[in-house]
């Protein structure tokens, strides 16, 4: 196994987990998931979608790190990418700089579960 092929294998690993952690809390409706949507004006009724969506996202990364299912891996980190991006839009827009590192973080790991799954 090459160096490239454990990154890929730890990176997607670690994107997929916090992913589904975060699903869970959205569908759970955790508190601190229900005050940073309310501050940065996300519906509530948003929150089972999101969570389904970065469910979906994780499955795909997962399945993914089958060669035969690379594309999908891509393609679930770019939908995980792109909803991460949306979030730190909302994050600016509604000026909620003080925890902009939370989708930063989310949005840095997509980015490089992205990166390690094209350059295979």
């Amino acid at each position: 196994m090459t160096g490239t092929h454990v990154a890929l294998l730890v990176v997607t690993l670690f994107t997929a987990a916090i992913n589904i952690g975060i699903a869970a809390a959205d569908l759970a409706g955790a508190r601190f998931v229900l005050a940073n949507s309310a501050e940065v004006g996300v519906p509530r009724a948003w929150l089972p979608r999101l969570g389904a969506l970065k469910l979906a996202g994780a499955a795909g990364l997962l399945l993914g790190l089958s060669d035969a299912l690379r594309p999908l891996g891509a393609a679930a980190a770019c939908g995980l990418v792109l909803l991460y991006l949306g979030a730190l839009v909302f994050h600016l827009r509604a000026r909620v700089l003080h925890n902009l590192a939370f989708p930063g973080f989310f949005f840095a790991a997509a980015v490089a579960s992205l990166a390690l799954t094209v350059s295979f």
